[in-house]
């Protein structure tokens, strides 16, 4: 039986296990996660999925935030990375964890502004995730703009850089 439970729960090395299978030892060094260094996944948005007792899936969320040019600082949450055993993808259980990561965020009223980096397509498609508003963000390292995505009603559309956010309340 598949279950979710907060990703806290979860043994870390684990995890890390979970996430090279799905990305590879290499994943480090993206821009994705230079943009989230040295901050901590926000817990009620992070998930682990378990079933029999074994670990296969995960996703977490990030406080990250948008300075300005203009000089305000706005927060957005990053969703991802979603990691699922190589073995179960494209069974929907990447789905299922979204959804539960987004609908915590809709319970939190933390869904104003939340972006990730990924296929247009698929988080357009399921999640009404774009790109119309993040053509002025600039990232900490290179980015496909067109994998550059945002949702909600509070997304700034406005130029400025992205980085991590010291601490988020729930």
């Amino acid at each position: 039986m598949l279950e979710f439970v907060p990703i806290a729960t979860v043994d870390p090395a684990a995890v890390e296990a979970l996430l090279d299978r799905a990305f590879g030892r290499d994943r480090h060094g993206k821009t994705a996660y230079r943009l989230r260094a040295g901050v901590n996944a926000i817990p009620e948005l992070s998930f682990a999925a378990i079933e029999d007792g074994a670990l296969v899936g995960t996703i977490q969320c990030w406080p990250v935030e948008l300075a300005g040019d203009d000089g305000e600082v706005r927060p957005l949450v990053m969703v991802g990375p979603v990691a699922v055993e190589p073995d179960r993808q494209r069974g929907g259980l990447g789905k299922e964890l979204m959804s539960q990561a987004l609908d915590a965020a809709v319970e939190l009223d933390l869904d104003g502004a939340m972006m990730l980096v990924g296929d247009p397509e698929y988080y357009g498609r399921f999640w009404g995730f774009s790109a119309e508003a993040t053509g002025g963000w600039r990232l900490p390292g290179p980015v496909e703009r067109h994998r550059l995505l945002a949702r909600g009603n509070d997304v700034p559309a406005i130029s400025g850089a992205l980085g991590p956010r010291a601490a988020v309340a729930a």
